[in-house]
């Protein structure tokens, strides 16, 4: 690389290094009340449904998607 590369590359980074950097402001408290059986199976079910199932489905068929037809 040339030595104005070079020069042009350091006083970028150098830019970068001075900004703010701002963090996130993230409170956590504990739940009112307590998550029931129930709760808990209904948003494993749901998130079966919704992530994995798909997922398995297109894996299961994907010899058919490599066909060109």
């Amino acid at each position: 690389m040339s030595l104005l590369t070079v020069q042009l590359l350091r006083g970028l980074t150098g830019l970068t290094w001075r900004l703010p950097v701002q963090r996130a402001q993230i409170h956590s408290k504990p739940p009112w009340e307590e998550f029931g059986t129930m709760d808990v199976a209904v948003g494993l079910t749901s998130c079966f449904l919704c992530f994995l199932l798909p997922s398995g489905w297109v894996l299961s068929h994907l010899e058919s998607y490599k066909k060109r037809e």
